[in-house]
């Protein structure tokens, strides 16, 4: 099989503040895996969690360099090809390409979406979220408004974990709920922007305010807290940073209610499906988030989206200039296509 490594940029309609900083455009990698006449297609983005970088130039180069080592194996060879990027150490995210490229390819090849090849159904799709980043509360308020005109999102996710403070966390909040429609759920996500003290405070504080769940309250690094507010939050607890793998779920189970899934943390679809697995042996909620992703990884996690209990994969429709279409935005729901394999193409009109 031969690979082919492009890298394309995205630019965001509304930039995304978290408490870790602020993002307007990323570069994002293209990977295709053709074989027998069939071509697969998978993505990587770059992101910054637990002390480390995976750029855009490393995801590519690391890419580059293994594509000639995989060119002995054919798409059929998933197992193998795992453990040998797994011997390899390669970033999860150029993991990711490759696995997402292997599945499209295997969907392709016997004409069948992901999601009817695993056997699974599209209506038990919950809404996903539309994200709401840092900022002041006046402008957080116009953004939920302008999201809410992008589409009837039944679901908001609000970022806190300011650096100003939990008071300036609380009046954005504030100023965003007086947008949000009745019956839709909002979430809170602060990126690890809390010390436990504050983060106990706000559980209440939040709960009093109809929020659903807390995600990563604490930094990751500080698991050793989660037991605490675990025990004291009114709120269920899910966790993102400090929950890469399936490795990692069994050491958080006691203290989390819920992890966040994400594809470029995962290594792809086929430990995402792991993650699953473990987690609901441990009893505990599953949601899929995403990074800078284009359509094409978050159609990639939509295939999974029947187990989510929560959905985060909206980034894509913050994209002004996404190069792939994919799974379509039905009252609030996030629906893989019957296209085969990924069910993603190029440009906007297609599909």
């Amino acid at each position: 099989m031969k690979l082919r490594v492009e890298t394309f940029t995205v630019n965001k309609r509304f930039p995304l503040t978290i408490s870790r900083g602020t993002t307007a455009q990323t570069t994002n990698v293209w990977l295709t895996i053709a074989h027998d006449d069939i071509e697969g297609w998978g993505e990587a983005s770059p992101f910054s969690v637990r002390g480390e970088a995976q750029t855009t130039e490393a995801i590519a180069q690391v890419l580059q360099t293994v594509a000639p080592q995989l060119e002995a194996f054919t798409p059929f060879d998933q197992q193998a090809i795992e453990q040998h990027l797994l011997k390899l150490q390669i970033p999860s995210a150029a993991r990711t390409a490759i696995d997402l490229a292997l599945h499209d390819w295997l969907g392709k090849r016997v004409d069948l979406p992901l999601w009817k090849l695993w056997g699974l159904e599209r209506d038990r799709i919950v809404p996903t979220s539309a994200t709401i980043g840092i900022n002041s509360p006046e402008a957080a308020q116009e953004r939920t408004r302008r999201w809410l005109e992008v589409a009837p999102f039944r679901a908001i996710k609000v970022k806190l974990g300011s650096p100003a403070g939990i008071e300036a966390d609380q009046a954005m909040l504030k100023a965003v709920l007086t947008e949000v429609p009745p019956d839709a759920k909002v979430s809170i996500d602060a990126n690890g922007g809390w010390s436990l003290e504050d983060a106990l405070s706000m559980s209440h504080w939040l709960a009093e305010q109809g929020v659903t769940y807390i995600e990563q309250p604490l930094p990751e690094g500080q698991e050793h807290d989660l037991p605490t507010l675990y025990r004291e939050s009114p709120l269920p607890i899910f966790v993102d940073e400090s929950c890469f793998t399936s490795d990692d779920i069994p050491k958080l189970a006691d203290r989390v209610h819920g992890i966040n899934i994400k594809l470029m943390k995962s290594g792809g679809l086929t430990e995402a499906r792991r993650m699953i697995a473990t987690a609901r042996a441990h009893g505990l909620y599953i949601m899929f988030g995403c990074y800078s992703d284009s359509a094409l990884s978050n159609t990639a996690a939509a295939h999974l989206a029947p187990f989510a209990d929560h959905l985060d994969l909206d980034s894509h429709l913050n994209l002004i200039d996404d190069p792939f279409t994919g799974a379509t935005l039905e009252k609030g729901c996030f629906v893989p296509t019957d296209l085969p394999g990924l069910g993603v193409v190029r440009g906007k009109d297609e599909g």
